[in-house]
C-alpha cells in the first residue's frame, strides 16, 4: 500500500499510538523503508511513496511491533545499539543513570552492569569514561551475544568484559573473580508480576524475563542489596533504576538490609522518583534529588 507522511501518521494513530509519537514514527518508518530523507517528507507531507519494504514494516508496526525492533537499532545516550527482541528495548528514562555513573564511578576502576540486556548501560558508560572497564552480567546467551555486538559496534568491546549467569542464583559467585568493583549499575526487571498483563501493546513483544520483577516488583533489588553489595570497594556507588512508584520501597528495603547507608533518590527529567542510588553521596546539580519518605 502506497504512503506519504501524512497518510502514515494518520494510519499509525488510528491504531492507538499518541499523535507526536505517530508523526516521529512516519518519519522514521519513510526514511528506512521508503527511500525518503527528512527533509523530503517535511516540504511534502504528501508524496507518495511505495515499497515492498515499507508495506511490511508498516504492517507490523499497525499491529503494535515496536518501531524499535522494526528498525533492528535505537539511539540511547549518543549512542546506536542493535535491538531485538531478545532485549529490552533502550528507554530515555535509563539515561539518569548514565549520567550519574559517568559523572561519578572512580577513576580507573571495573564496575559491574546487572541485568546487562542490550548492553546499552555499560556501553553507553565505557563510551564516555576511557578510563573504566566493565562487566556485564546476563542471563540469557543471546542477550548477552547482543549486548557484545554493541560493545563492538561503538568501539568498547576491548573492555566489557560478558558474563553469562543468573543473578538471583549463580551470580554472585561468578562475578567474583572481577571484584572488588568500583560501583555497581542495574536496570532489574521491576514490574510486579500481576501488573505485566496490563502493559501497552508494545510491551508483549519485549522479553518478559527483563519485565517481571515478582510479586511485589523488588525481588531483584532484594537480592541485589543483600548479595552484590560485599562485591562492592568501600564508598562505591549502587545505582539501582527503579519504578516511579518504587522509591519507598527501595529506601525502606536498602536502610533494612544496609542501615549504616543512606539512600538518595533522583528525578528523571519527568519529575519521576528514577533513580536510588546507595553508597558515596554525590549531588547532581541538574536534576533534583528528592526526600523518599
Amino acid at each position: 500500500m502506497p504512503y506519504s507522511y501524512h497518510s502514515l501518521s494518520l494510519c499509525l494513530e488510528v491504531s492507538g499510538i499518541p499523535t507526536h509519537d505517530a508523526r516521529e514514527e512516519a518519519l522514521l518508518l519513510l526514511e528506512a523503508f521508503g527511500g525518503a530523507d527528512r527533509v523530503s517528507l517535511l516540504c511534502d507531507r504528501h508524496r507518495i511513496y511505495d515499497t515492498s519494504a515499507l508495506d511490511k514494516a508498516v504492517e507490523r508496526r499497525l499491529s503494535r511491533y515496536p518501531l524499535q525492533y522494526i528498525l533492528g537499532k535505537w539511539d540511547f545516550y549518543g549512542c546506536t545499539f542493535r535491538v531485538n527482541e531478545h532485549c529490552l528495548i533502550p528507554r530515555p528514562d535509563t539515561e539518569l543513570l548514565v549520567e550519574l555513573a559517568i559523572t561519578h564511578l572512580p577513576q580507573d576502576g571495573v564496575f559491574v552492569d546487572l541485568c546487562t540486556g542490550s548492553g546499552c548501560i555499560a556501553v553507553s558508560v565505557l563510551k564516555h569514561r576511557p578510563d573504566l572497564k566493565a562487566v556485564a552480567l546476563e542471563l540469557f546467551p543471546d542477550t548477552l551475544a547482543l549486548a557484545v555486538e554493541n560493545a563492538k559496534l561503538n568501539g568498547v568491546a576491548d573492555r566489557l568484559i560478558p558474563v553469562c549467569a543468573d543473578l538471583l542464583n549463580e551470580g554472585k559467585e561468578a562475578l567474583v573473580p572481577y571484584a572488588p568493583f568500583c560501583g555497581i549499575l542495574s536496570n532489574p526487571p521491576y514490574i510486579p508480576t500481576a501488573v505485566v498483563a496490563g502493559l501497552e501493546p508494545e510491551l508483549f513483544f519485549e522479553p518478559h524475563a527483563a519485565l517481571d520483577g515478582g510479586e511485589d516488583g523488588l525481588i531483584f533489588y532484594r537480592k541485589i542489596l543483600s548479595d552484590y553489595w560485599p562485591l562492592m570497594s568501600p564508598g562505591a556507588p549502587l545505582l539501582l533504576e527503579i519504578g516511579f512508584d518504587q522509591a519507598k520501597a527501595l529506601s525502606a528495603l536498602g536502610k533494612a538490609l544496609m542501615p549504616s547507608v543512606t539512600p538518595k533518590i533522583y528525578q528523571d527529567l519527568g519529575g519521576n522518583p528514577r533513580v536510588v542510588a546507595f553508597g558515596t553521596p554525590f549531588d547532581i546539580p541538574t536534576y533534583h534529588n528528592v526526600d523518599p519518605v
